[in-house]
């Protein structure tokens, strides 16, 4: 079973920045960032791919940036730098990876993901 294991989230002002990390115990062809706020259903925040492509979802894009340490297509490591922090950012974050994946992948569906860490949780406060 692959585990899948975040960190780095906490509390941050409106405008702050927060940085998180996902590591996992399999390299992925695929993995992403998940959010989910109370009340509300899971969405995808950002992914990258093999081929290092990145997307974003348009409530991320400008802000959030995800990246990998991995040079190898397949990777075990995700992070999502967060900046101007919005109070409705506020949600327990998820990663969540896919052993393999070809381009046509969804990659901010959630139903594309095998395997998903237990979430960190980001408040940010106005």
């Amino acid at each position: 079973q692959v585990q899948v294991l975040e960190s780095g989230g906490g509390s941050a002002q409106a405008g702050g920045s927060l940085r998180l990390s996902c590591a996992a115990t399999q390299s992925s062809y695929c993995m992403a960032w998940f959010r989910q706020a109370p009340g509300k259903e899971r969405e995808g925040v950002a992914s990258i791919i093999s081929d290092g492509t990145t997307t974003y979802a348009d409530s991320a894009e400008g802000r959030f940036t995800v990246s990998t340490n991995s040079k190898d297509n397949a990777k075990s490591t995700l992070f999502l730098q967060m900046n101007s922090l919005k109070p409705e950012d506020t949600a327990m974050y998820y990663c969540a990876t896919r052993r393999f994946c070809g381009s046509a992948i969804r990659p901010l569906s959630k139903d594309e993901y095998n395997f998903w860490g237990q979430g960190t949780q980001v408040t940010v406060s106005s």
